[in-house]
């Protein structure tokens, strides 16, 4: 039975909808422009220190202004967004960056995005109640479209600890989903990056710094869409496309849909990730990649309506959603959580 409710809430997550989608484009091209510098010599964690300074460097003055303006409503949140530079932005994409120094850039992100599945394994554990059979459905099918998205038949290379980057890379990942989808969160979304970007980079460069991460630069040219160019053009690509802009319209996505409907929504980035290498490398997707890609957005509609199905109800029908695990009972949650 459809809520009152839905129409309002269907409103307020359409544009939120096309946010999250032109996000996933942004976050994209972050492993095509990672690929050209770590050819050119760069080290994992020197490309994540670039893309994360560069970007607190880009949001501190709006973000320093709305923390002086907001001081009383947002100084209960600071050791939050500390959290989040940490976890979601600083080690996610550290881990991925490694992944993807040991593997190709369409395995990474498919062990990155198993995060949606981690996040309904989540909430169900949480609320101790299973997700209706309509996220089940999306899952199985969003997963099932990731893998012939990323052709994995077709010759991709494999590597143990490539694989284990990107599982940790998930975990970091699936944190960023809930951290973000606070709907009624009072910390801004160029805040919450802003701040998030300047802790992580602190992060990372003191990694860095202590000699616990290699930080390996270089400023000879690099290759980009075949083409040799200065190596600040695909950093300036990382900082200001896949970091400031994505991650600053990916929070107001998330907050729009929820975190369950966002984390689904991203998978898309792979998709977009194949598109790109098309437009930009002259890699024409194959048939059992578009297969993939209508398998992908079957998973997202069946997710989002079952997220559309109004107000639940405890019972064998009750569906699981993050915000709600977030506020299940102390006794139901794990003490680390």
């Amino acid at each position: 039975m459809t809520s009152p409710e839905t129409p309002a809430l269907s409103r307020k997550a359409s544009p939120a909808l096309l946010l999250a989608f032109v996000s996933a484009a942004a976050f994209g091209l972050s492993g095509s422009f990672a690929k050209s510098l770590f050819d050119a010599g760069w080290s994992p964690g020197a490309a994540v220190a670039v893309r994360i300074g560069g970007a607190a460097v880009v949001l501190l003055i709006p973000a320093v202004i709305i923390l002086l303006r907001q001081w009383e409503t947002v100084k209960g949140s600071l050791l939050r967004i500390a959290i989040y530079g940490v976890v979601p932005i600083a080690l996610c994409q550290l881990f991925f960056f490694n992944a993807v120094a040991h593997l190709s850039v369409g395995v990474a992100l498919l062990l990155e995005y198993l995060s949606p599945v981690l996040l309904v394994g989540w909430a169900w554990l949480m609320t101790r109640s299973r997700p209706r059979a309509l996220t089940i459905l999306g899952a199985v099918s969003a997963m099932g479209g990731l893998v012939l998205v990323l052709d994995l038949a077709g010759g991709q290379k494999v590597s143990v600890e490539g694989i284990l980057w990107g599982l940790a890379a998930a975990v970091c990942s699936a944190v960023y989903f809930v951290m973000s989808a606070r709907a009624n969160d009072n910390v801004p979304p160029i805040l919450m990056a802003g701040g998030g970007m300047a802790v992580g980079a602190a992060a990372i460069f003191g990694l860095g710094l202590t000699g616990v991460m290699p930080l390996v630069f270089s400023t000879t040219d690099v290759v980009f869409a075949g083409s040799q160019v200065p190596w600040f053009v695909p950093v300036l690509g990382l900082v200001l496309i896949t970091t400031v802009f994505a991650y600053v319209v990916g929070i107001m996505a998330t907050r729009g849909l929820g975190s369950k409907v966002a984390s689904f929504v991203a998978l898309f980035e792979v998709l977009f990730a194949v598109v790109w290498a098309w437009i930009l490398l002259g890699e024409l997707p194959r048939v059992v990649q578009l297969l993939g890609g209508a398998l992908i957005m079957f998973g997202v509609v069946m997710v989002r309506l079952d997220e559309l199905r109004g107000p639940f109800q405890r019972g064998p029908g009750y569906a699981v959603d993050l915000e709600l695990a977030a506020a299940a009972p102390a006794e139901h949650r794990d003490p680390n959580s």
